[in-house]
């Protein structure tokens, strides 16, 4: 299993703090940096980073990144950074063999989410999302959040920023199949934008996209200096591994 990590955006809301969102420090540590070692104690084999803004810059970083996290790291360029999101799937995903985890350069998680959301595999899905149920979470930004409807059996009916039915939120983490990129480009086809929640809505119109609920595991989305404020507070404590790892102890 690898791992994609999508870090080809602008990363506006973030600008004040940082020219680059994926190397934001978060307690001194890189965001990018921290999610490639949580996909690496996940299970991952190799890491591939969809860059886009700042491409050069941010490629340059890889080589010294590889070296202190001890896991292969590679680019996928994205050839227009500024379109959705499901763009930047479709280049990483390209670069990768079966399975994936599917990572946000500004989303992290506590240890079990990603390991647990490894597990999800199965025949019957084509992706698995993690969800968090607690739709009044604290941490979660409610305008910027993406929501999730869930059907009896946990598999998503409808996701997306404004659905006005919704049990659960997206962690920002999912467990991907070849599956996820074809259903993205087979959107774009059909005129959609090619954000990665179109690809999402047509896996769920399938029947092929599941849940795994995070259980009240702690995960931030890291998207404005309110977030970065509570992750340089809690993320030390929570990705107490990590940061261990990290600073070498």
């Amino acid at each position: 299993m690898d791992a994609l990590i999508i870090a080809a955006g602008f990363g506006s809301r973030l600008r004040d703090l940082s020219d680059s969102k994926p190397m934001t420090p978060v307690a001194g540590v890189p965001l990018l940096e921290l999610g490639v070692r949580q996909a690496k104690a996940a299970g991952a084999a190799k890491v591939v980073v969809a860059t886009g803004h700042e491409a050069e810059m941010l490629e340059a970083a890889l080589c010294g990144l590889t070296a202190r996290c001890g896991i292969p790291i590679e680019a996928a360029r994205v050839d227009d950074w500024s379109k959705p999101n499901g763009w930047s799937v479709i280049t990483g995903a390209a670069r990768i063999d079966g399975d994936y985890l599917l990572m946000m350069a500004d989303h992290i998680f506590s240890d079990t989410i990603l390991t647990g959301l490894a597990a999800q595999g199965g025949k019957d899905r084509g992706v698995t999302l993690a969800i968090d149920r607690n739709t009044d979470n604290p941490l979660v930004d409610p305008d910027d959040a993406t929501w999730v409807e869930t059907e009896e059996h946990g598999f998503i009916r409808a996701i997306g920023k404004s659905i006005p039915v919704y049990d659960a939120v997206d962690c920002g983490a999912f467990l991907a199949t070849p599956e996820l990129s074809l259903a993205i480009a087979a959107a774009i086809a059909a005129g959609k934008a090619g954000s990665l929640s179109d690809g999402m809505q047509a896996l769920a119109d399938a029947g092929r996209a599941a849940t795994w609920d995070v259980g009240g595991a702690w995960w931030l989305d890291v998207d404005d200096p309110r977030a970065h404020a509570l992750a340089e507070a809690q993320a030390p404590r929570e990705l107490a591994a990590v940061y261990a790892a990290a600073m070498g102890i």
